[in-house]
């Protein structure tokens, strides 16, 4: 028992790093041409273009000898895919055209508070002290980290117009853990999470067709390198380590740890995006980690 609950806390933190990386991709794409900039809806159709072979193969494999799915399992696959990585995707590279990937990451990671209040409110889920303390401290960290980015920034319109981007896109990502929980167990990690994202995938390609022309997917060869890093390395990987790590820990334990997630995040925009780092963001850092091992010390919850 002891070693399945170390195993779902090193997935859900291979899955922080995956996902943490995702933002500097996008904003090291969006700044490559200036001049003729990719724009969000291309992005992340090459993002999932790339992804698709892998799902494809691994969702019919798992479906060859199953049980077959009903109709009420279509439908939770058909609304968390759309919620999960499409529906938070396309929010978040659109906000990722407004602020920094260390802002994004930050309020991004208003989350695991609201997968926490889903799983209570929706399936009876107890809090514990341990996740209220390990809240705490995460959210402590974060706000000094996130007034430090509000102070530098010039554009307020463009700021809060970001923000109200990303926040929804951690609305759809919290409906997506919390749902997915029940789905997870009932129909396997591999499986379940194959089907969505292939649901994802779909719905961001039709989004793609109806809004942009083909030759949008003419594009510089670092942009493809930038694409096929985010489907590899911030997707397919992180999303299946996030699979087995709610499988393993349950969901809200998994949205705690990956709090650690905006600190990687800032420090891969200092290191690569030439972003600020400040001693406030270096003292949240310190406090999110903090509440990460916290929650991540087997032990009561009560």
């Amino acid at each position: 028992m002891a070693s399945k609950f170390s195993g779902g806390v090193a997935l859900a933190l291979l899955a922080a790093f995956g996902f943490s990386a995702k933002a500097i991709f996008i904003k090291l794409a969006y700044g490559y041409a200036q001049a003729a900039p990719v724009g969000a809806v291309t992005l992340l159709a090459l993002r999932m273009a790339f992804a698709l072979p892998v799902f494809l193969w691994i969702g019919l494999r798992e479906s060859r000898n199953a049980t077959p799915l009903e109709r009420r399992d279509w439908a939770a696959i058909l609304a968390l895919g759309l919620l999960g990585y499409y529906g938070a995707s396309i929010l978040d590279f659109l906000g990722l055209q407004y602020i920094s990937a260390g802002l994004e990451r930050l309020i991004l990671f208003t989350y695991p508070t609201l997968t926490l209040l889903l799983g209570a409110l929706l399936y009876g889920q107890k809090i514990g002290r341990r996740e209220w303390w390990a809240l705490a401290l995460c959210y402590l960290g974060i706000g000094a980290a996130f007034a430090h980015d509000l102070n530098l920034s010039a554009e307020t319109s463009a700021v809060w117009i970001g923000a109200a981007f990303v926040f929804g896109s951690s609305v759809c990502y919290a409906l997506y853990l919390s749902g997915s929980g029940p789905m997870l167990a009932r129909i396997g990690v591999t499986r379940f999470t194959a089907l969505a994202m292939l649901v994802s995938t779909a719905a961001t390609l039709v989004h793609f067709l109806a809004s942009q022309p083909l030759s949008a997917l003419v594009q510089p060869l670092p942009i493809y390198g930038y694409g096929l890093a985010m489907a590899v390395l911030s997707t397919i990987i992180p999303v299946f380590a996030q699979s087995a790590a709610i499988r393993r820990i349950g969901s809200g334990r998994a949205a705690l740890i990956g709090t650690i997630g905006p600190l990687l995040t800032i420090v891969f925009g200092w290191w690569l995006l030439g972003e600020t780092i400040s001693v406030w963001q270096l003292a949240g850092m310190a406090l999110v980690v903090a509440g990460v091992v916290l929650v991540s010390r087997r032990g009561s919850a009560a």
